[in-house]
C-alpha cells in the first residue's frame, strides 16, 4: 500500500516536533543534527543526493538534491529551518516537544515556525526523486535545503553553508517561511523583510550621592528621557506598494483607507486599525524598540554612565547613515553627552513581483485558496535575506487554512500552545507540489 502523502508528511512533522533542536543562541545550542537524521531517513530510498554539513559539532544541516535533464532550467531551492526557540514548559497545555495530533492539529514547539513547512519541502522532494528514480526526472534542479540556528541569525546555519558549500550558490530561486496568512480576502506571499540596525546608545550623567538626590542628574535620569524620546522619534513614513497592497486587501472601511494611503494622515488612519495597528505601523517606517538598560554598579550611587540597547528594524533604502541621522536628532534634547556605537546588523530585502517564481506561487495559491494574493513585507526576519543579498529571488510562502488571519499568525509563532491544522498542512502540500511542477517539471 502507497502512504498518504498528507499523513507522511504529518508524521514528519511530529518526528520534527520531537527531535526538540532548542535554540536559545548558543554555540552547542540546537543540536540540529537530531532533525537531520530524521530527514535523511525519511528520504532513505528515494534516490536524492544528500549531503550534511556540520558548522560545529551537532549544528547539523542538510541538503538534498534531485538533478534535473535541463541545465538551463530553474534550479528551484525549498528552505527550511530546524531549530526552534525555548519554551516556558509550565505554561503549555500539552508537552510543547510531543508532537501530538489533537482534533485536527499538531502541537508543538515549531509546528508552525517552521517546521510543517520544512516537512512539506520533504514530502515534495521525495516525490520528485521517486519519479526521477522510476524514469521521469524533472526538467530542473529541486534542492531542499534544511538548516540550523536560523533562530540565532544563521552564523551556524545558512551564512556558514553559503561559505563553505558550494551547491548553496547553484540555485536561482527559493522558496522559504513566513507566506500564507490571511489579509481579509488576501493570501500573503512574503516579498521582503526590514533590516536590522541595532545600537547601544551610551550616555553620560553627573555622578552623586544617593542620599542626596535633589537636583542630580545621573545616567539612570538620562537614560529614562532618552527612552521616552525615542518612543516619539520621526522617521521618514514610506508607503510602497507592499503598503498599498495591505491597505487594498485588509481595510474595508474606505474612510480609514483613504487616510492610509497618504503619508500626512497615516498616523490617524493607523489609530483606528485594531489588533493590526502594529503590523501596520512597523511596515510603514523605520522602528526603533528599547531593549536592554544598564547603568550603576551600587545602589547608593547615582551613576555616571549607562547605555540602552535599541532593536531597529530598517525599511529598504535606508541606510547606516540614515539611522545615526535619526538618532542624533531624536536625542539631542537631551542636553548630555552621549554616543552611538553599531551592532551587529543587515539591510532590508526584497525580491520582485514581477519575477517568473512569483508568478507561479501567486496563481497556484489562488488556485488552492481561492484567494487572490498580496506581496507582504515582513516586519521580523528570515532566512531569505541571504538569497536576497545576492541578487536571488526569494519569497516566503505557504497556503494556510482560512482561520488563518495575521493576527492568529502572530499569536501562534513563538508563543505557548503553538500548533498548527493539518488542513494548512494539505493546502500547503499542494500548492508547494503544483508549484515544483510549473517551474521545473
Amino acid at each position: 500500500m502507497i502512504a498518504d502523502p498528507l499523513d507522511t508528511t504529518v508524521t514528519l512533522l511530529q518526528d520534527l516536533i520531537r527531535a526538540a533542536c532548542v535554540n536559545d543562541g548558543a554555540d552547542q545550542a540546537g543540536q540540529e543534527i537530531r532533525a537531520v537524521r530524521v530527514l535523511q531517513d525519511f528520504l532513505a530510498g528515494s534516490d536524492a543526493e544528500i549531503e550534511v554539513y556540520e558548522a560545529l559539532p551537532g549544528r547539523g544541516s542538510l541538503v538534498a538534491r534531485v538533478k534535473g535533464t535541463d541545465p538551463n532550467a530553474p534550479k528551484v531551492g525549498m528552505l527550511g529551518h530546524l531549530d526552534v526557540v525555548p519554551v516556558e514548559r509550565e505554561a503549555w497545555e500539552r508537552d510543547p516537544f510531543g508532537g501530538d495530533l489533537i482534533d485536527g492539529e499538531v502541537w508543538g514547539r515549531g509546528a508552525v515556525d517552521m517546521l510543517f513547512l520544512t516537512a512539506s519541502f520533504a514530502t515534495v522532494l521525495r516525490e520528485v526523486a521517486l519519479a526521477a528514480k522510476d524514469g521521469r526526472p524533472p526538467r530542473g534542479d529541486l534542492l531542499l535545503i534544511a538548516v540550523a540556528d536560523e533562530e540565532a541569525g544563521g552564523e551556524r546555519g545558512i551564512k556558514w553553508l553559503l561559505q563553505n558549500a558550494p551547491i548553496m550558490r547553484e540555485v536561482t530561486e527559493i522558496i522559504g517561511e513566513s507566506g500564507g496568512m490571511r489579509f481579509g480576502n488576501h493570501l500573503a506571499i512574503e516579498v521582503g523583510e526590514k533590516g536590522s540596525a541595532g545600537r547601544k546608545i551610551k550616555v553620560k550623567g553627573v555622578p552623586a550621592h544617593a542620599s542626596i538626590p535633589f537636583g542630580s542628574n545621573g545616567a539612570v535620569s538620562v537614560l529614562a528621557e532618552a527612552e521616552r524620546l525615542l518612543r516619539e522619534a520621526k522617521a521618514p513614513v514610506v508607503l510602497g506598494e507592499t503598503w498599498q497592497a495591505f491597505v487594498t486587501a485588509r481595510v474595508s472601511d474606505e474612510t480609514v483607507a483613504e487616510k492610509l494611503r497618504h503619508p500626512s494622515t497615516v498616523a490617524e488612519g493607523i489609530a483606528q486599525l485594531g489588533v493590526i495597528a502594529g503590523y501596520a505601523h512597523a511596515i510603514s517606517r523605520t522602528t526603533f524598540a528599547p531593549t536592554k538598560v544598564s547603568a550603576g554598579s551600587a545602589h547608593n550611587v547615582i551613576p555616571a554612565s549607562g547605555t540602552l540597547t535599541l532593536d531597529i528594524r530598517t525599511l529598504p533604502g535606508v541606510n547606516d547613515a540614515a539611522v545615526d541621522e535619526i538618532l542624533r536628532d531624536t536625542l539631542a534634547p537631551l542636553g548630555a553627552d552621549f554616543e552611538i556605537k553599531h551592532l551587529l546588523g543587515w539591510a532590508a530585502t526584497q525580491s520582485p513581483t514581477d519575477s517568473d517564481l512569483f508568478q507561479v506561487l501567486s496563481e497556484v495559491a489562488t488556485e488552492v485558496s481561492g484567494a487572490p494574493t498580496i506581496p507582504l513585507l515582513a516586519a521580523g526576519g528570515s532566512d531569505c535575506r541571504f538569497y536576497r543579498e545576492l541578487g536571488i529571488p526569494a519569497y516566503g510562502f505557504a497556503v494556510l487554512s482560512p482561520q488563518w488571519t495575521y493576527e492568529q499568525y502572530r499569536e501562534r509563532i513563538h508563543a505557548h500552545n503553538e500548533r498548527i491544522d493539518v488542513e494548512s498542512i494539505n493546502l500547503t502540500l499542494t500548492a508547494l507540489r503544483a508549484a515544483v511542477g510549473r517551474r521545473i517539471g
